[in-house]
């Protein structure tokens, strides 16, 4: 039986623990290889990185600006702290776990926060930095599809408050919205670098 009478139950518990342990996984092998990048171009100045690949898709001016250490110490170490709990959720979740609504709605708040920080990121890569950091993009990838599986999940259960046919309709579209949003980003990045990538 459901904790929330109000719960659709339509998306798969297990299923959807095997997402999140997927996309968890392949954001943490993004940041763990970001972070290696990042601490060999500090110990070695004439270091190339490996994820310098051409004229826009270059990710040590990301790596040596302000943006690409927000909180005082590079962001990939964000992902290296987080994304384990991902899939530590996602993993148990695979195997049966019902988590109980406190935990999911914390879990949505703070994906909320990171989705934010990856807009803001994106932002100032295609309008600041006027670069693309391959890794970068890995790790924004996983979180279009990590946010809206999480705030699905969320509504299909009950967890947030918002009126049954809304619920309905982020649940029963959540691809959609996911593929609508990568549509929407790739846009962003070829009309906000346009210039770039034609010259």
């Amino acid at each position: 039986m459901s904790e929330n009478k109000g719960a659709l139950e339509i998306m798969n518990g297990k299923r959807t623990g095997i997402w999140l342990a997927i996309l968890g996984t392949i954001a943490l092998w993004a940041s763990a290889d970001l972070a290696i990048e990042r601490y060999r171009a500090l110990i070695d100045p004439n270091y190339i990185p490996s994820c310098s690949v051409s004229i826009f898709v270059d990710c040590a001016p990301a790596m040596g600006s302000a943006q690409g250490a927000i909180f005082g110490f590079p962001n990939p170490y964000l992902g290296l702290g987080a994304f384990p709990v991902v899939m530590t959720i996602g993993i148990i979740m695979a195997g049966g776990w019902r988590p109980p609504a406190w935990l999911w709605r914390t879990f949505t708040v703070v994906s909320t926060a990171a989705l934010a920080l990856v807009v803001f990121l994106i932002f100032t890569s295609v309008h600041t930095i006027e670069r693309l950091c391959p890794y970068c993009m890995v790790v924004w990838a996983m979180m279009i599809p990590l946010w809206w599986i999480l705030v699905a999940y969320a509504m299909d259960r009950g967890f947030l408050g918002a009126p049954k046919r809304a619920r309905e309709i982020v649940v029963t579209y959540r691809s959609f919205f996911i593929l609508g949003t990568y549509v929407a980003v790739a846009l962003w990045i070829v009309i906000g670098m346009w210039s770039l990538i034609a010259g």
